[in-house]
């Protein structure tokens, strides 16, 4: 009988000592900013590469609607050379992505409130100004986001277009 009876005496101090055990660590928050760190650490680094990445993406943007107009300017200044106008484009800032797609395009129109309308080389505008001729520039370039998000595209395509009278 007595065995039986220390038996069940261990298993009451286990009992007592795990329930002890529970509210000491329930009580000490020594490691509760251990914790905490653990758990901020990964969330404060995805904001810090998400807001990285959308700051590349708006810089890429800014880079497409330079070299459009850069390709404008160089078209004022060197008159319709569509091979010039490209390299323009093309080499207008240290991105190698960047690309003058379409090609640029001469035309002759008349310009208006709402811009420059087309119409034939040589017409008489409102106002009795004969028709400018025009060129219209265009530059783009794709982003890769740094991360696959998941819920957003992995990849974004800027284009702009920068139109200039020659003439």
């Amino acid at each position: 009988m007595k065995p039986r009876r220390l038996l069940c005496h261990v298993r009451f101090l286990s009992l007592v000592t795990l329930r002890d055990s529970c509210r000491r660590a329930l009580r000490d928050t020594k490691g509760v900013a251990a914790i905490e760190f653990g758990i901020m650490i990964p969330l404060l680094s995805l904001m810090v590469v998400s807001v990285t990445d959308i700051g590349l993406a708006v810089y890429r943007k800014m880079q497409v609607e330079d070299a459009a107009q850069v390709g404008a300017q160089y078209a004022i200044v060197h008159g319709f050379d569509a091979n010039g106008i490209s390299q323009a484009v093309t080499s207008a800032t240290n991105s190698s992505a960047i690309t003058a797609s379409p090609g640029a395009v001469q035309f002759c129109g008349c310009p208006g409130s709402t811009g420059v309308s087309t119409v034939s080389c040589g017409t008489v505008c409102t106002g009795g100004v004969t028709a400018g001729t025009y060129a219209t520039v265009s530059a783009q370039a794709t982003y890769y986001t740094l991360i696959n998000y998941q819920i957003v595209a992995a990849s974004y395509t800027f284009n702009a277009q920068s139109t200039a009278r020659l003439q």
